[in-house]
Order: C-alpha cells, then structure tokens, then sequence
C-alpha cells in the first residue's frame, strides 16, 4: 500500500497536531522589523523559485513595505506543509499538486502568488544502464511520496503507458533521495532543484525527463491560510507587493540577488547560475495572466482541473479539491495597478 502522503495524514490529526522547532528538520527562523502587531510567518523551503523571499528579507523590501514577516526555512519541504496546516505558519510557498492535497484533505487555503513554473527544475535522474522510460520497469526510483516530484515520475510513467506498479518505488526525503541515489542505493530518484544537482555527482547519472518535457505543469505558489487572508488582507498586500519589488530587484541587480540566494542554498554562485534556467519566475504582469482560466498551458486554474483527478487516480488524494474560492487574483491585481498597470 502506497503511503499516505504526509501532508493528508497531518490535516487528518490537525486538531492533535503539534509542531516543536526540532520537528521542522533544521529550520532558520529570522524576522523583519517593518508594520506593527504578529508579524506574517511565512514558510519556505529549496527551491529556487522561492529563494527570492530571503532576498526580500536582506534587501528590507517587506519593511518598506511596513509589513512585519518572520521566515521560517524548512529543510524538509514537507514538514513546512504540515507547519501551514498545523497553524505554525501563515503562509507556505508549495506547489499546485501538493495545495490542491492540502485543500482536498480538508484544509482551507488561499493561492495568494503565482511564483514560478518549473521549467526543468524538476527532474527524474538516472544511472547510465537507463535510457529510456521504458526501461524505468523493475528499477527502483525513489522520490518523497505524495509531493511534485512523485507526481511528475506518474506522469512520465502514464505517458509511457506505465504505472507506479511497474517499478520499484521507494517513499524517501527529497534530500535523502538524492544522497541515496547518488551514493547507489537507486537506480534513479525524481528530485527538485538544487538536489538535483547532489543526484547529478553519481558517475554517469543523467536527466530521464523533465518538468521541461511537461510545460506549465508545476505551478509553483505562496499560498495563504484563508483565515490570515480574510483578518489580515491589507498586511497580505504588503507582503505581495514587496515580493514583486523583489522580483523586479532580480532582474536588476542579478548578480547580488544570486549571491544571496545560493548562500540560502547552500551552493556557489555559479551552481545557482545554472539552476536559474530551470526555473521560470514570474513578474507581476504575468502571474495574473496566470490566474486566468483559458486553454493557455501556462493557466494555473485549468492545470489544476488536469491534476485534481490525476490525484485522485494515482492514490494520492480520496477525492478532488473543491476549486472555487481557491485562486486570489486581487492581490497581485493590485499590485500591477499600482505600477501603472
């Protein structure tokens, strides 16, 4: 039996559930001094499409912009899940899959910013005796079970005409995945930058596929809990806003802004350099543009009616995720108003 993914299992006990500061695998908590009263707390974890948040905090965009945040950084992306849903955090930068888990188990969430699409960030690593999907059939391929990176393995498999029952899978911590895969303790992980980067040091390991091969198809967010949203929208706008001052300063000022974020990482400048490709971050303008619902592959509500019953298909939720009053365009509406549009 697949496990359950760690992100239903925390909203099933939520009432019980009780993080300590050990539980969050390592995390770095710093805050910033602008606005008045709780700051936001905001949760995030390795990805490169989310790294801007500590450029945000070093270069004091969210003091001018008179919002207090605290950032928690997560070492193990699903605990800062479980920290959202356990109301440790106020906000969580996570994918659209593992959003619309959340919202499916119950939980009450608001994509508040469109940050990214992965652009081959995203991949299925394997060793040299592997070169087509095909020959993925009795391999054992780890990946942590239930998050972007398994769903994106399934889709290559389905599209192959294959299913998980086809390989050996193995349930491991993105970042242990990597370690182990790299070591050879499997013959290919599906892992996210920058731990693609720890999977690619195995002699002869190579990109299967991609998120690449799979356009528009992860989303990336920072996503709200409804109730800061609906208590707090104007300390919310704050936060939008410095995060597209923040974006607009990467474009700017590219060098600094990558120093910082590869320290985040853990990375040299120049490994971050090349990670930058791989991850499409999104200006105001175009993260609207992405809250509407058309044929665009780049359409973050139609993605999600293709994902929710791909969830439900492959085990990872019971049912689909109830998508009205999910999207929240207005923020970063106002955001584009108040730059002239």
């Amino acid at each position: 039996m697949r496990p359950m993914p760690r992100i239903i299992a925390a909203i099933a006990a939520s009432a019980a559930l009780v993080l300590s500061a050990a539980a969050c695998g390592g995390d770095d908590s710093s805050s910033g001094s602008g606005g008045s009263g709780d700051p936001i707390v905001i949760g995030y974890s390795a990805w490169p499409g989310w790294f801007p948040l500590k450029v945000a905090e070093e270069k004091g965009f969210f003091d001018k912009a008179g919002v207090k945040v605290e950032l928690k950084y997560f070492n193990d992306y699903t605990a800062s899940i479980d920290a959202l849903t356990a109301g440790q955090t106020d906000a969580n930068t996570q994918t659209l899959n593992d959003t619309l888990a959340g919202e499916a188990a119950g939980a009450d969430l608001k994509i508040v910013v469109n940050t990214d699409f992965s652009a081959g960030n995203d991949a299925v690593i394997v060793d040299k005796s592997i070169t087509s999907v095909k020959d993925l059939r009795g391999k054992t391929i780890a990946a942590e079970a239930g998050v972007v990176d398994h769903y994106l393995l399934l889709q290559g498999l389905e599209a192959n005409g294959m299913t998980e029952k086809d390989i050996n899978f193995r349930g491991s911590p993105t970042d242990a995945a990597a370690a182990g895969f790299a070591s050879g303790q499997f013959d290919g992980v599906a892992v996210f930058a920058p731990f693609t980067l720890e999977a690619l040091k195995r002699p002869g390991s190579h990109v299967l596929f991609s998120s690449k091969d799979y356009p528009g198809s992860i989303p990336d967010h920072i996503v709200f809990d409804a109730k800061t949203v609906a208590e707090r929208p104007e300390d919310v706008q704050k936060v939008v806003d410095a995060w597209y001052e923040t974006v607009a300063y990467l474009k700017s000022n590219p060098a600094d802004a990558r120093a910082i974020m590869a320290k985040q990482a853990g990375v040299s400048a120049d490994e971050y350099k090349t990670l930058d490709e791989g991850t499409n971050i999104l200006d105001a303008k175009d993260a609207l543009a992405a809250f509407t619902d058309d044929a665009k592959p780049t359409s973050v509500p139609a993605t999600a009616k293709k994902i929710n019953p791909f969830l439900v298909s492959s085990g990872l939720t019971k049912e689909e995720a109830p998508l009205d009053g999910l999207f929240a365009p207005e923020f970063t509406q106002k955001a584009v108003d108040g730059n002239g549009g």
